[in-house]
C-alpha cells in the first residue's frame, strides 16, 4: 500500500519505523508485540520411552507430563498423577469400530485430560498383550492428528512398569480441563475414497498388519475374509520381543527385509485400525518414514461393500473353514 506522505507527516518518529531503520529494535519491537512461548519436550524424551526414562522425567518434572492410561484397571493401579482415558472413546460404534467420532466428541475428551497442543503426552496401555500396545499407538495417532506435539508410548506398558519396581497408585488425582481448541490434520490419514482411488496407482503402498491367516483369508473379523488388492503383508506381530517392541534398529532391520516395492504414499490397515496404527507407529514414528498413513476404518469397512480383494475364498470355504476352526477349538478345550 502507497503512504501519502501529508497523512502521516510524523510518521518517521513511529516505533515501526524506528525499528525498521535499527534492526535489533525490529526484532526486540516484534518480541514484545508478539511474545512466543519457547515449548520443548522434556530432556530425555523419546517416542518410545523405556519405564525407567519416564520414571526419570516425571521425577525431574511430575507437573509437566501429562500420563494417560487408555486400558487395563485404573482404579486397581495406576503411575502416579496419570489420568485415566476410556480407549472406547476414542473409537468409532461397534459395527465401525475403527471409524473417527467427531472433532466436538475428541476435543471434550482431550479437554477433560488437561490436554493442550503443548502438553507432553505420554500413553500408557495394560501391557497384556503385544496387541493391547494398538490402543497406545491408535490414541498416539489421533492425539498427534489433533496437533499435540510431544507424544510418547511406554514400552512395554503398565506391566513392564511394575516389572521395573516402579511407584504406583490407586488415587486418582483430579485433572483441570483444558481449553484446547484442536483441529483435526488428515496428514497420517487415508480414507475409504482415497484408498479406492489409489487402488491401482503406483503411488500409493498397502500394508496389511494382521497375522497371515487373516491376509490369507482363512481366518476373518470382517464381513469377507481376505485383504485389500494389492496389499502385502507385515503382522504387527514382527515388531516385539514378548510384549515389548524391539529396538529401533532392530526393527529398522525387520523393516529392511520386508522389501516393500517402494511408492511415494504407505497405508497400513488391519480390521479395525487398532492393529494398523501399531505398524504406523513403528514406521512414521519410531523409523521416521515419511508419507505413512493409517486407513482407520480398515477391512471392516473396505469389506462391507463388493470392494476389490484378494485371497477371498468362496463362500463354501469359508464357512468350511469357519466350522473347522470352532470344532478345533471346541475339542481342545
Amino acid at each position: 500500500m502507497r503512504v501519502r506522505r501529508h497523512e502521516y507527516a510524523d510518521m518517521s518518529t513511529t516505533p515501526f519505523v524506528k525499528c525498521l531503520r535499527f534492526p535489533r529494535l525490529l526484532m526486540l519491537w516484534v518480541a514484545l508485540q508478539f511474545p512466543l512461548v519457547a515449548v520443548a519436550a522434556p530432556a530425555g524424551w523419546s517416542v518410545l520411552l523405556e519405564p525407567v526414562e519416564l520414571a526419570a522425567i516425571l521425577e525431574r518434572n511430575p507437573a509437566g507430563v501429562r500420563v494417560v492410561h487408555v486400558t487395563g484397571d485404573f482404579r486397581a493401579g495406576h503411575i502416579p498423577g496419570a489420568a485415566q482415558a476410556v480407549y472406547s472413546q476414542f473409537r468409532g460404534p461397534q459395527t465401525n469400530p475403527g471409524a473417527l467420532p467427531d472433532l466436538a466428541h475428541l476435543t471434550d475428551q482431550v479437554r477433560q485430560l488437561g490436554i493442550t497442543a503443548q502438553t507432553p503426552v505420554v500413553i500408557v496401555h495394560q501391557g497384556s498383550s503385544q496387541s493391547d500396545m494398538g490402543a497406545a499407538t491408535r490414541v498416539y495417532w489421533t492425539l498427534k492428528s489433533l496437533g499435540v506435539q510431544d507424544l510418547a508410548v511406554l514400552n512395554g506398558g503398565f506391566g513392564a512398569w511394575l516389572k521395573q519396581g516402579l511407584p504406583v497408585t490407586t488415587a486418582a488425582e483430579p485433572v483441570a480441563a483444558s481449553n484446547f481448541e484442536p483441529q483435526w490434520l488428515d496428514d497420517w490419514r487415508m480414507t475409504t475414497n482415497e484408498v479406492e482411488a489409489l487402488l491401482d496407482d503406483a503411488s500409493m503402498r498397502l500394508i496389511d498388519a494382521r497375522p497371515p491367516g487373516f491376509f490369507e483369508g482363512l481366518q476373518a473379523s470382517s464381513a469377507r475374509p481376505g485383504t485389500i488388492r494389492g496389499a502385502g503383508n507385515l503382522s504387527f506381530e514382527s515388531w516385539f520381543d514378548g510384549n515389548r517392541m524391539r529396538s529401533p534398529d532392530q526393527v529398522g532391520a525387520i523393516l529392511a527385509s520386508h522389501e516393500p516395492p517402494p511408492a511415494p504414499v504407505t497405508v497400513s490397515f488391519c480390521n479395525t485400525g487398532h492393529l494398523a496404527s501399531i505398524n504406523w507407529f513403528v514406521m512414521s514414528e519410531v523409523l521416521g518414514i515419511e508419507h505413512i498413513r493409517l486407513y482407520a476404518e480398515s477391512m471392516t469397512e473396505w469389506s462391507q461393500t463388493d470392494r476389490p480383494m484378494d485371497n477371498e475364498p468362496s463362500r463354501l470355504r469359508h464357512y468350511w473353514d469357519m466350522t473347522t476352526s470352532w470344532y478345533n477349538e471346541l475339542i481342545g478345550s
